[in-house]
């Protein structure tokens, strides 16, 4: 990174801690109103005990949740403590992201996995799915993303960064895709076509990237399985939402999968 991008990072980094808190409070909205086939737009939210909008002063991201003491400021009904947690969670995920990638015109394209990976994880533990009306679209929106960054105005074009991720992605939604047609009972095609937005994500960084998010899923999957086993919560034929462990080792993958994929090479070779 130059000594130009090292000395905006922290101002892009706190930016995105921002907007992370604005969007997660978006995302309160998706992750309730989505499952339902509701729309995220209209009508505006509002108690759903006594009815009242949301004053714009009552909406402020995790601040007017402590102001108000997580009530209602009408009927005095209990707010979920839930919605500033998703909200504070989602400014670290987007901090992290901004850390991570830099200022850079790929730090777009992560931006929104992050947001899409949290609106994900919380749908898929509620109601056991991930809603077509946010993955599909994110395939046009990644690939749009990533070319920019692969374009990178400015700077040096990385155009085979964009073709591995195209091919990232057709290679991990095939690997979904035979598993849940082998075991149709632990994998839904939910999970497949998250896989897709997943591999091209993971590709453009690397194929270290794809191989351990890929392998990551699967392992941090397999040991909570096997913790809701050992404390009996869960028996061998109880299924679990797979899509927050493929998000989370998505993650895995894209924080730390090319250094991990080399340590591993120096270890085998």
């Amino acid at each position: 990174m130059s000594a130009v991008l090292q000395e905006t990072a922290p101002v892009v980094i706190t930016f995105c801690v921002v907007l992370g808190l604005l969007v997660g409070s978006f995302l309160n909205v998706v992750v309730w109103r989505v499952p339902r086939g509701e729309s995220v737009v209209s009508p505006p939210s509002a108690c759903p005990r006594c009815g009242t909008r949301i004053r714009p002063w009552d909406n402020v991201p995790v601040v007017s949740w402590l102001v108000l003491r997580g009530r209602c400021r009408d009927c005095g009904a209990p707010i979920a403590a839930r919605y500033p947690l998703v909200e504070a969670g989602t400014a670290v995920v987007f901090g992290l992201v901004a850390w991570h990638v830099g200022p850079s015109w790929a730090l777009a394209a992560y931006l929104y996995l992050g947001a899409v990976a949290v609106a994900l994880a919380l749908i898929d533990l509620d109601v056991h799915r991930l809603p077509d009306a946010i993955v599909l679209p994110s395939y046009p929106v990644v690939l749009a993303l990533l070319a920019l960054a692969s374009w990178n105005p400015g700077g040096e074009t990385d155009w085979p960064a964009l073709l591995r991720a195209a091919i990232g992605g057709v290679v991990l939604f095939v690997a979904y895709f035979a598993l849940a047609v082998a075991y149709p009972a632990g994998m839904g095609f939910g999970d497949v076509k998250l896989a897709g937005v997943l591999g091209m994500g993971l590709a453009w960084l690397g194929w270290g990237s794809l191989a351990i998010g890929g392998f990551a899923a699967f392992l941090l999957g397999g040991l909570y399985s096997l913790g809701l086993l050992a404390t009996r919560r869960a028996t061998r034929k109880s299924g679990i939402p797979f899509g927050p462990w493929m998000l989370l080792g998505a993650a895995v993958g894209m924080g730390a999968g090319e250094a991990l994929f080399r340590a591993y090479l120096d270890l085998v070779l």
